[in-house]
């Protein structure tokens, strides 16, 4: 047993930060952190002159583009609380890596652009939450711009996603022209004092609701009135709802000048649930206090320059972690020793030395590590589920411009394709020196490119293909049925899963009505098992 786990874990707030792009995810993300005194100052995702770029946002690619391209994992401590932050990549094209590290967390901040709403990759990501239980808390962005009206955007949350707006604040001052908050549970108000591009903590005043009135007047005596009148309408807040996943507490701000902030980091360490006993892949509960246990849900080379490292990134689910503990691999059955174990903030990096339920950790040098895998000490051995493997909507073949390069090529595919960075198909007919990329987004093939020249030094084509209809083949004994159609090709995913690739749904009906019997199935999701 592991003395303290359970205490320990108490402790934790393991959440994920999803929205659609462009809605300041990373600068929220830096927000959090620079509120509980992490950073002395804030990046900009826009940094202009000599503001530096988004800590969490490291890769080039990134920094290039102002976009989060992969989901870099922060941990910090905000008082008694260890606060264990994923930013996900907001961009659809790295969805699948957003869905494996919601896999990973216990709840979620839905994060919404006040002057947009509810936008279709915040629902897309919005439902793998629903799907997955994680309780969502949401925080409405970029106040101090023109936007929509406080009650037009708790309504869409209804009437769009069915999820009823408990605001714990409400805005004092339209959007565009932003004087604080009104905390509803103490019915204060909050004002913010701006700071030199919002680099610093903003400072705050608390005002009375007399002191608010009198200062404020019709922009006070307006919040009051809408925030009684949704109050009314939803009922007091309850956090049972909030646990279901039925209702969702909503807060009000802007990130970019860390208002509203402080009311959003404290909210998440007094309601966002802490770890609890996950399921194995027998429905049996992990308890938290039994041996050491984790799940890797997601790995990167290259974040340290210098030395070219692979980390592994894992979540863990029981136990005590402690550094330099040899573990086994659950694929492979394989001793794996932790001797270089980090937290990884953005660049920044320290060594662990002890972790916890909820904490995530960074295993370096884990070139023997895939995503999905189940690291277990002692007996009797686990075995988490695997994560996702999505369906494809694009595909390439991948070859080395100079092919003198081949072993560096085969080296980097085998490098991406144990990252997910794509998914990797074969097959008999293309052989191996020609693999198949396939990816839920064309940026993806962007990033594989790009590592692949920078890391490995090869430069490659990418030849495209017609495919845009994907099925599973569950009968591989009828891959030449498929194969005898020139719009069609069967290749096969790591996985040992048989991809049937169509031209279109035109090429896939002709051939099932010439072969009724034809066993192809759709392909949403499936674990990889691993």
């Amino acid at each position: 047993m592991s003395d303290g786990a359970g205490n320990e874990a108490a402790r934790r707030r393991t959440f994920a930060v999803i929205s659609h792009p462009d809605a300041g995810k990373s600068t929220l993300t830096e927000a959090l952190a620079l509120h509980a005194r992490v950073l002395t100052s804030a990046g900009a995702v826009h940094g202009k002159g000599d503001r530096r770029g988004v800590t969490s946002d490291w890769l080039e690619m990134e920094q290039a583009r102002g976009i989060s391209i992969t989901s870099a994992a922060l941990q910090f401590a905000y008082g008694d609380t260890v606060i264990n932050l994923l930013d996900t990549p907001g961009h659809a094209d790295f969805s699948e890596d957003t869905y494996r590290v919601l896999a990973a967390v216990d709840s979620a901040v839905m994060l919404l652009d006040a002057a947009k709403g509810l936008e279709p990759q915040t629902l897309k990501l919005f439902d793998v939450c629903r799907h997955r239980g994680i309780p969502v808390m949401t925080f409405i962005n970029k106040w101090d711009r023109p936007g929509l009206d406080p009650l037009q955007l708790c309504e869409e949350l209804s009437e769009r996603i069915n999820l009823p707006a408990m605001p714990l604040t409400w805005p004092v001052g339209f959007a565009g022209n932003f004087h604080g908050v009104q905390d509803l549970r103490t019915g204060e108000m909050v004002r913010y004092e701006r700071t030199a591009g919002g680099a610093t903590a903003a400072p705050e005043e608390h005002l009375s609701p007399e002191q608010a009135r009198e200062r404020y007047a019709d922009d006070w005596e307006q919040a009051c009135e809408e925030s009684e009148l949704m109050l009314a309408e939803r009922g007091e807040f309850s956090y049972q709802r909030f646990l279901d996943g039925t209702a969702t507490p909503v807060l009000f701000g802007a990130a970019m000048l860390n208002f509203g902030v402080r009311h959003l980091l404290d909210a998440l360490v007094e309601m966002a649930p802490p770890p609890t006993p996950r399921l194995d892949v027998d429905e049996r509960a992990r308890e938290l206090d039994a041996p050491f246990s984790a799940f890797v849900f997601k790995v990167q080379t290259g974040m340290d320059r210098a030395h070219r490292d692979q980390v592994a990134f894992a979540r863990v689910c029981s136990g005590r972690f402690e550094r330099g503990m040899n573990v086994t691999n659950a694929r492979t059955g394989r001793p794996f020793a932790t001797k270089y174990v980090q937290q990884v903030f953005g660049q920044q990096r320290s060594t662990v030395d002890e972790a916890y339920p909820g904490d995530v950790i960074g295993l370096v040098n884990a070139t023997a590590l895939r995503v999905g895998d189940t690291l277990y000490e002692g007996k009797p051995a686990v075995r988490f589920p695997g994560l996702p493997s999505f369906a494809p909507a694009h595909f390439a073949v991948a070859r080395p411009k100079d092919l003198g390069r081949a072993k560096q090529f085969r080296k980097g595919v085998d490098q991406l394709e144990s990252e997910g960075v794509v998914q990797i198909l074969r097959s008999d007919r293309r052989g191996d020196a020609t693999p198949v990329f396939a990816a839920v987004g064309p940026m993806q093939f962007e990033v594989a490119a790009h590592r692949l020249d920078d890391e490995f030094g090869v430069s490659v084509e990418l030849d495209h293909l017609p495919y845009r209809t994907v099925r599973r083949l569950t009968d591989s004994t009828q891959r030449r049925v498929i194969e005898s159609s020139r719009r069609a090709e069967v290749l096969t995913r790591t996985d040992g899963t048989d991809l049937a690739l169509f031209n279109d749904d035109v090429a896939l009906g002709a051939l099932q009505r010439q072969h009724p019997e034809l066993a192809v199935e759709h392909l949403i999701a499936s674990g990889d098992g691993a």
